[in-house]
């Protein structure tokens, strides 16, 4: 079994109201050098909750996230850390469109069977 951590990715139109709805997974595991993030935004979700940022716009910062998760070169000075801070430096605590749950352990034998999982339980 292999340990891993992951974490929902939310968004957050009015950070003031701190209402959100989850658009995503990351997930971290060590042993297996994985770090990936799935994201889908629903739209009827995005139209309920609207806020001050476009559609468009938010894809393209769910891009930025993605990038720097894989390590992307256009992914910018997160992107070259290594698995670990990086995965520290997506999940950190902060007030913006785009937040993170606290990262949460497990163990797995698959880690990207359970980010597929994970992804359809909690944002599908």
């Amino acid at each position: 079994m292999l340990l891993y951590e992951y974490a929902v990715i939310r968004m957050v139109p009015r950070v003031e109201r701190e209402e959100f709805f989850n658009v995503g997974v990351v997930l971290f595991c060590k042993e297996k050098s994985f770090l990936k993030a799935l994201f889908y935004i629903a739209p009827d979700k995005f139209t309920a909750f609207g806020g001050e940022i476009s559609l468009h716009q938010l894809e393209e910062n769910l891009r930025s996230f993605e990038k720097m998760c894989n390590g992307n070169a256009d992914g910018g000075p997160i992107a070259r850390l290594d698995l670990a801070s990086r995965f520290r430096w997506l999940t950190a605590v902060r007030s913006s469109v785009i937040q993170t749950s606290r990262p949460h352990p497990g163990l797995c034998e698959d880690p990207e069977e359970t980010l597929q999982a994970l992804f359809g339980k909690l944002v599908q």
